[in-house]
């Protein structure tokens, strides 16, 4: 099978390998006040080998942010999460700072590659303090909070995700995985 999911055995695709969690961290949305329109585009811009095990939507709270990563990582031992918003400059955005805490180490490569593929076309894109990181096993990407840039940012994204999540189950070669 490769990385994308698909299956050499005959009748073609083969069931999703990895189960990922999506989080909205929006203060309207989570109160009501403005629908979501960032979860249906994430769902869609997942590769085939990923499937959705969680949806949630919290308002910019620190400390509710760190408590469902941690939920979700330790608990819910999802491959990975994926959030969108509070990565802006604002007094609010702290999902980079709940990211970081829960964190056992960052992946730079992959937020530098985001926000690099970004400021292309939009150039405020480098105002984001998005990170990637991981905890015992499970990747966590911060997204923008706009549809738009979460469509771009999860096309780049979304090839490489495969490989990544295998590498950090320890299915990638002479490469070891930490234990969880």
């Amino acid at each position: 099978m490769n990385d994308a999911g698909i299956s050499s055995e005959p009748g073609g695709v083969s069931p999703p390998l990895f189960r990922v969690a999506l989080v909205v961290i929006s203060d309207k949305a989570a109160a009501g006040l403005r629908p979501d329109a960032c979860l249906p585009v994430m769902r869609e811009g997942l590769p085939r080998a990923c499937t959705v095990a969680a949806e949630h939507i919290l308002p910019d709270d620190r400390a509710a942010i760190q408590r469902l990563l941690v939920e979700l990582a330790d608990r819910e031992a999802v491959d990975c999460i994926v959030t969108s918003g509070g990565t802006g400059l604002g007094p609010r955005d702290v999902t980079p700072e709940a990211t970081k805490f829960v964190a056992d180490y960052e992946v730079p490569g992959i937020a530098e590659t985001l926000r690099a593929r970004s400021v292309e076309e939009v150039p405020t894109a480098m105002l984001s303090r998005a990170v990637a990181a991981v905890r015992k096993r499970t990747l966590i990407v911060n997204l923008p909070g706009n549809p738009k840039a979460v469509r771009q940012t999860l096309a780049v994204l979304s090839p490489v995700l495969p490989h990544a999540l295998s590498l950090l189950r320890g299915e990638g070669g002479d490469h070891e995985a930490p234990k969880r």
